[in-house]
C-alpha cells in the first residue's frame, strides 16, 4: 500500500494526521508526504530550519519527503498549475490512498487551498492528454481523504482510527518541530482533540477522517470494529 499525505506547511501532516501515518509505517505501507511550502510566513523558524524539521519528523516516522513550491507560505493558490504540479508527484509515486488538510474555509488560507490543489491533482493524475506531465504514465488514486487541519471538528468525522498504540512515537514527530513549539503548545491541542476523539468511540487517541467517495465494501461484515462507546 501505497500513501501520499500532502500538507501546506512542514508540520501539517505531523499535526494532523502524524498518528496515522506510523501506524501504517509500522505495518509495511510506503508513506511519501509533500510538504507545499518551507512556512515562510511563519512567527517562529526560518525556512531552513523548518526544511531540516519536517525532514527529521518524516525519519521518526518512516515516511519519506518531498518539498514543493507552490507559491510560499501564505500565498497558495487554487490554480491549474498547482494542481498539475502535484499531479505530477502523484503519477510518479503512484499513490492507493492520498491524505489531504480538510475542506474547509475558516482555518489557514494554505490549508483550503491545499485540499482544493489535493483534490483536483488526484483527478487530473488520470487525464492520459495533459501535456504539462504527458510523459509520465497516469494514475487512478484509490482513495482521497481529509484529515483535521483545524482546532476544531467542522462534523463529525467519516472514518475514526485508533493511534493509541503509537501516541508516543507521534509525540516524539510533533517534536521535531521545535521551532513551532515556541509559538504554542502543539502537543496539549492535537492530543487534546485526539482524547476526545478516541473518547467517542472507546479508545484512548483517535484520528478522525472525512471521506472524499464512499466506502467501498464487499460486505458490511468486513467492518469489524465497533465506533458505539455510549
Amino acid at each position: 500500500m501505497k500513501i501520499l499525505a500532502i500538507g501546506a506547511h512542514p508540520d501539517d501532516v505531523e499535526f494532523g494526521c502524524g498518528g496515522l501515518v506510523i501506524k501504517e509505517v509500522l505495518k509495511g505501507s510506503q508513506v511519501k508526504i509533500v510538504v507545499c511550502s518551507l512556512g515562510e510566513a511563519g512567527t517562529n523558524g526560518t525556512p531552513t530550519d523548518r526544511k531540516k524539521e519536517a525532514t527529521a519528523a518524516a525519519k521518526l516516522a518512516g515516511a519519506k519527503i518531498e518539498f514543493l513550491n507552490l507559491g510560499g507560505d501564505c500565498h497558495i493558490q487554487d490554480s491549474p498549475t498547482n494542481a498539475i504540479k502535484l499531479a505530477g508527484i502523484i503519477r510518479k509515486f503512484k499513490p492507493n490512498i492520498v491524505l489531504a488538510p480538510e475542506m474547509q474555509r475558516n482555518q489557514h488560507p494554505d490549508h483550503y487551498a491545499v485540499a482544493k490543489i489535493a483534490h483536483a491533482a488526484c483527478r487530473v493524475a488520470r487525464y492520459g492528454g495533459l501535456k504539462e506531465i504527458k510523459k509520465l504514465p497516469i494514475h487512478k488514486v484509490d482513495a482521497l481523504y481529509f484529515y483535521p487541519s483545524r482546532a476544531e471538528w467542522s462534523s463529525r468525522p467519516d472514518v475514526v482510527i485508533d493511534v493509541s498504540d503509537v501516541q508516543n512515537l507521534w509525540e516524539k514527530t510533533m517534536s521535531a518541530h521545535k521551532s513551532q513549539m515556541k509559538t504554542k503548545s502543539y502537543h496539549d491541542l492535537v492530543f487534546t482533540k485526539a482524547q476526545a476523539m478516541g473518547a467517542s468511540v472507546g479508545v484512548k487517541y483517535a484520528i478522525g477522517l472525512w471521506t472524499n467517495d464512499p466506502i467501498r465494501l464487499n460486505r458490511i461484515s468486513d467492518l469489524n470494529l465497533s465506533s458505539r462507546n455510549y
